[in-house]
């Protein structure tokens, strides 16, 4: 293995070819589950150097993990624990190259992070919607590897609807230019789809041009409690008659997922107990309907909507659009409580509410994830069945249900029981819930990965829940494009 690494440090300088001392940083990923032990992490500074790199492992054999930020939670982006693969990181590779203001485009470096590009787009007067939780640190490079969702998939569509054209560099070590930034190019097959969402397992992205949307004069954000689910899914056409395609963000949290913020996190403010509501803001300390306590998969409890409405004319316009919807949804019974945010304050407030769920879930202890999405005029009739096959097979166990309900994605995770020990749950229940939960996404014709892809983590569910045509399609078009099998195997497809 000499020979590969003194080649790859003559492409980019041995300070960036990284063999000893702690690199938990690259080959341990986010959700502390899969860890393993790279030939080395390689951190090429252009387009140019990742395809030198990619030349000298293919004639050398040695198989390649892309990485941005190591944020990824199915395994898909952490070596394995052979010492055989080579970690390449993108985050060297951060420009933002161009910004084109006619074309409402900018063309960005795949290891730049997110945020970076939310804040130079807003400083150029413009918007790029991508927003998930982990923005500070995740990359374009690795949002579009995985074509990673978010908070604004209802109206701007995930981060394939997003991106207009790809630089990658293929398997061979050679560069596809297609940063075109065209709307239209009708000339065969879409290579560019081909790429987003394979996970780093047909190339490397290296650049893409991302599309860039006018910034909106006003975002105004609702907090609503709602009977059930069935109201809250009510509440979603309300919310698609009233606001169109004002509408930005269409958040669903289970009673209790917010039991467990309040628990966790006392100082967080969250709206409705007692008046709250009708003083018209959100009650410093409030607990969830019901209490902080945590409810048990079959207990009668409320559920929660946070909406975000964007307009174009003015924020009194949207206010007024925002409180009609609610009026008219009290009026229909499928809204009970709601206050719409003041002030930007306030409306960080609510957001950090639904944006620390995932992290009071870990302060509760190891739990089994899901990403999974389910058409939405079903996701009522499935949260009331999946609940109770889950109270049945396990008493006392417990729901986290989260999640983006305007485009049908949940976080329906699952929670030891109150008194059990959360480690030998997560060992000896994990098989039996994934399981029985996703048989259930199959039976109501959903996705066992709606936004967080594939990885190592879902490698053999995905033989169990995609018809074979479609697996041997994708493994056609793996070896065609991948045929010696270096770009990050065993992930996504078992070849």
């Amino acid at each position: 293995m000499d020979k590969i690494l003194d080649a790859l440090r003559a492409i980019v300088g041995d300070a960036h070819v990284l063999t000893g001392g702690d690199l938990s940083a690259w080959e341990l990923d986010w959700r502390k589950r899969a860890r393993g032990k790279a030939l080395a992490v390689v951190r090429p500074a252009n387009t140019a150097q990742v395809a030198a790199v990619v030349r000298a492992c293919a004639a050398a054999g040695v198989s390649m993990v892309p990485q941005g930020g190591n944020t990824g939670l199915v395994g898909g982006s952490t070596p394995d624990a052979s010492g055989r693969q080579l970690v390449l990181s993108l985050q060297r590779m951060n420009a933002v190259r161009a910004i084109d203001s006619a074309n409402l485009t900018m063309t960005v470096e795949a290891g730049c992070i997110l945020q970076t590009l939310q804040e130079t787009a807003e400083k150029a007067g413009f918007l790029f919607p991508l927003s998930l939780a982990a923005e500070g640190s995740c990359t374009i490079g690795g949002n579009l590897g995985s074509n990673a969702g978010g908070t604004q998939v209802v109206r701007y569509g995930n981060t394939r609807d997003l991106c207009l054209g790809l630089e990658v560099v293929t398997a061979q070590g050679e560069v596809w230019e297609g940063l075109s930034g065209l709307r239209k190019d009708n000339t065969g097959y879409d290579l560019r789809d081909l790429f987003i969402g394979s996970e780093g397992t047909l190339g490397i992205i290296t650049a893409a041009t991302m599309k860039l949307y006018p910034m909106p004069a006003a975002q105004l954000t609702a907090w609503a409690a709602v009977p059930s689910m069935d109201a809250a899914v009510t509440l979603l056409g309300l919310a698609h008659r009233h606001l169109g395609a004002g509408l930005t963000g269409f958040e669903v949290m289970g009673q209790f997922a917010l039991g467990l913020v309040a628990k966790h996190f006392p100082q967080q403010r969250i709206p409705f107990t007692d008046d709250a509501s009708a003083q018209g803001r959100p009650k410093p300390d409030a607990a969830p309907s019901g209490g902080s306590e945590p409810h048990e998969v079959g207990s009668v409890g409320a559920y929660f909507v946070l909406l975000e409405n964007s307009d174009h004319e003015s924020e009194s316009h949207a206010r007024e659009q925002f409180e009609r919807l609610l009026e008219t949804a009290m009026e229909e019974g499928c809204v009970t409580d709601a206050v719409v945010a003041e002030n930007l304050q306030q409306a960080h407030q609510l957001w950090h509410v639904r944006e620390s769920i995932p992290l009071a879930q870990a302060e509760e202890g190891l739990n089994i994830k899901h990403d999974i999405s389910v058409p939405v005029s079903l996701i009522p009739e499935f949260v009331r069945v999946t609940d109770q096959l889950l109270a049945t097979a396990i008493p006392g166990v417990r729901l986290v249900n989260f999640g983006h309900l305007g485009d049908g994605n949940l976080h329906y995770n699952v929670q030891a029981p109150a008194e059990g020990d959360a480690a030998a749950f997560l060992r000896d229940q994990e098989e039996n819930v994934n399981a029985l939960v996703y048989d259930s996404v199959q039976a109501f014709g959903g996705s066992i990965s709606a936004e967080h892809g594939v990885g190592s983590l879902k490698l053999d569910k995905l033989e169990k829940h995609k018809s074979p045509v479609a697996l041997s399609l994708m493994r056609a078009i793996k070896r065609g494009l991948d045929p010696e099998n270096l770009m990050n195997p065993g992930r996504v497809l078992r070849i």
